[in-house]
């Protein structure tokens, strides 16, 4: 209890943190939260990011549990933390003393130093990343089941039984499925076999093990392999010879173990070192290892420990030593995180030297030194609380990294993406700018000036931007996708639709780009189309809510409101807050007869999008229809406000007058819509409605034309016309 206590009040600034970097990736996606997406986790590779089946089954449960609410998922890894901890004290007193007579019976016995140990792992600052990051639940899953494996197996080498050995091996199954570092836990035990007698027997020691070797190995590489072909670790960035793998690794193992004696700076993104194998200087830090490693094996006939717990700490480090490939090699070399599950050895070594020198000691020495543990975990708990504040919200954690690492390229390009999509223009383009800077070659980043240039309607310089990028790298489909986004807001529709077919064959699966197409289809009118490729992007991505909506309101438009209906309301059980479904399904609904029902819908977008045009107008119409001119009248004049440029926004003002009887009010609200658009059908009939109804009639008879040219076979603007001569004859 009280290292629960003390683990909660350490990790308390980051419990109610936000979602950070890529928990979008393991917090379970809409499309995989029915029970037919928990198949998926299981049976299709890539549908995460990373084939951990029994991590995101967990994800999966505790989603049912508190859906988005952070404070949950934080719970659960500082309780899954905690449980480690107790699990690795009660895996240092299963090994106990070696056997009597062995020329390691110095090591230490008893309890005491097993529980520093567990205070020592629960408190150090270096697992905040593990901890505090959500996405890491994979560490705090797979070395809780790492550790309950490691306790049944030493059971089973006292007891023999079946029932161990089966229950051991589940448990090392559940480990390797929550994350793919845990196939070091046969090498793990074997160290401690020898640590523990000095000598390990092929048929005692080895034998048993063989299967979760093989288990283990095939894990192990398929997960290099998803890492290689999903996650995206290939390219220049690790083009690194053996060589250079080899002068990374020396001087990763050295880096941890320094970051575990000192802890500072502790930074999420470390700068990257430059490899160069023709530099002498680096080639001292992998000698040095080596020199470590054959002295503590001169002193083995002394003490087999510090061998015992380094061999463990290098080889649960192995698969991030560089020798693979890791997708976040590509910011760093490094991480906290990766040495999450390695530091328990030099942590319980640590811990058995105090326990063993407060025996060798003769008292007051003993207290003294229970004092000097005191203070260390006091001070450890205070690193960890101050590291934990970085993890409260988006700007803490990115402002931590550029504080400690203004070179972090990534971390420019992500707190710039934030702050675009949090309104804050101008400083994201100075991170934009900065990341640029630094790495000249971030496709991402480029890319994402673009598309901040399109949403403050510099067109011209997005395409620019879009184009000369594209010149560098012609294949990148999203380049090509926010391209045709820019062309068609600009007017360029030929074009957008070329380079949305070339964004499509270079990326047939991208769904969002199949949704992208069919919204520009939507805009040219080209409806059955536009239906084709939103069916394509839920059937590429049915969690899709975009998708979902634009197919609704394509249906509804189509005149088929029930399936129009039925995707919006899909739409919003995956996203309830989506201001622009509720407006849609609200018209859908007006068109079917059922106002109140629309008005409700229309309603609860305007409160959860306050600022949205679409939806203040449909708002604006379903009143009107309800004879509730004035609360119209309200509405439009609030779209106008969000968009003063919304010529559906004039006109529907001036449907807004022609219903108050002032008609010259009306045309005056109607032209302001054909200045903004000229070829709008509604406005020119509404016009030549009110200025016949005024007497003007040859201004009439002109926009009861333009109506026509626009659709040829709408009766009502032929009657009008028609009337409007008539009127001009009869003078």
């Amino acid at each position: 209890m009280l290292l629960l206590g003390a683990t909660l009040l350490a990790y308390g600034p980051a419990l109610a943190g936000s979602f950070l970097w890529n928990d979008s990736d393991y917090v379970t996606a809409p499309a995989l939260r029915s029970w037919s997406g928990l198949a998926r986790i299981w049976f299709e590779v890539g549908a995460v990011q990373q084939y951990y089946p029994v991590l995101h089954t967990a994800f999966w449960i505790e989603h049912r549990l508190w859906g988005d609410g952070v404070v949950g998922y934080h719970l659960a890894n500082v309780l899954l933390h905690v449980a480690s901890a107790c699990l690795l004290a009660l895996v240092l007193q299963r090994l106990g003393p070696p056997p009597a007579g062995s020329v390691a019976s110095n090591c230490p016995s008893g309890v005491a130093w097993t529980w520093l140990a567990a205070f020592l792992f629960a408190l150090h600052p270096v697992c905040v990343e593990s901890v505090a990051w959500i996405s890491e639940e994979k560490n705090t899953l797979s070395t809780a089941f790492y550790l309950a494996a490691a306790l049944a197996y030493l059971r089973f080498e006292e007891q023999r039984s079946l029932r161990s050995y089966l229950l051991a091996t589940g448990l090392f199954l559940l480990a390797l499925l929550s994350k793919s570092v845990a196939a070091t836990l046969p090498a793990a035990l074997l160290v401690l076999r020898w640590w523990r007698t000095g000598e390990i027997e092929w048929r005692r020691d080895v034998r048993p093990l063989l299967p979760w070797c093989g288990l283990g190995a095939a894990l192990g590489l398929f997960t290099a392999w998803v890492e290689y072909r999903y996650v995206g670790a290939q390219g220049a960035t690790f083009a690194l010879t053996f060589a250079q793998r080899f002068l990374v690794a020396g001087r990763t193992f050295w880096f941890y173990l320094g970051k575990l004696l000192w802890p500072h700076p502790l930074v999420f993104i470390y700068p990257r070192w430059e490899v160069n194998a023709g530099a002498l200087w680096q080639y001292l830090f992998p000698l040095a290892a080596l020199v470590l490693l054959g002295a503590l094996w001169r002193l083995r006939r002394r003490s087999r420990a510090p061998l015992a717990a380094l061999l463990f700490f290098a080889g649960s480090l192995f698969p991030v030593l560089g020798f693979f490939n890791v997708y976040a090699f590509t910011f760093s070399f490094v991480a906290d995180h990766f040495q999450y599950l390695p530091c328990l050895g030099v942590v319980a070594l640590a811990a058995g030297g105090w326990g063993w020198l407060g025996r060798a000691l003769r008292p007051p020495a003993p207290r003294v030194l229970g004092a000097l543990a005191a203070g260390v975990l006091l001070l450890l708990g205070i690193l960890t609380w101050r590291q934990s504040r970085s993890y409260r919200d988006v700007p803490a954690f990115y402002g931590a990294i550029l504080a400690k690492n203004p070179a972090a390229w990534m971390a420019h390009t992500n707190l710039a993406a934030w702050l675009a999509e949090a309104g804050r223009t101008d400083e994201a383009r100075s991170h934009y700018r900065e990341a640029l800077r630094l790495r000249p070659d971030d496709l991402a980043a480029r890319s994402n000036v673009g598309v901040l240039l399109a949403d403050q309607g510099k067109f011209a310089e997005a395409i620019a931007q879009f184009r000369a990028l594209l010149a560098v790298e012609p294949r990148y489909a999203s380049a090509h996708r926010s391209l045709a986004n820019a062309l068609l807001r600009s007017g360029q529709s030929d074009e957008a639709l070329a380079e949305y077919e070339t964004a499509l064959r270079l990326s047939p699966r991208d769904a969002p780009a199949w949704n992208d197409y069919g919204t520009a289809l939507v805009a040219l009118g080209r409806l059955p189309e536009a239906v084709a490729r939103f069916e394509e992007a839920l059937r590429l991505d049915s969690s899709l809510a975009a998708a979902h909506d634009n197919l609704g309101g394509a249906l509804v438009r189509l005149g088929r409101p029930e399936d129009g209906m039925r995707e919006l309301e899909a739409a919003l059980r995956l996203e309830p807050n989506r201001g622009a479904t509720r407006s849609n399904l609200g018209m859908a609904l007006a068109q079917t007869g059922q106002l109140v029902a629309a008005l409700e819908q229309l309603q609860m977008a305007v409160r959860s999008q306050p600022d949205l045009e679409e939806a203040r107008n449909n708002l604006g119409n379903v009143l009107l229809a309800l004879g509730r001119i004035p609360e119209a009248g309200e509405q439009f004049a609030a779209a106008l406000r969000i968009n003063p440029h919304s010529a559906q926004a004039y006109n529907n003002l001036g449907n807004v007058a022609v219903q108050s009887g002032r008609l010259a009010e009306a045309v005056d609200y109607y032209q302001g819509a054909l200045r903004i658009t000229p070829e709008y059908f509604e406005s020119q009939l509404n016009l030549g409605v009110a200025l016949l109804r005024l007497g003007r009639y040859a201004e009439s008879r002109d926009h009861f034309q333009a109506a026509l040219r626009l659709d040829p076979s709408n009766a009502t603007a032929r009657r009008g016309l028609d009337r409007a001569e008539v009127r001009l004859r009869s003078r």
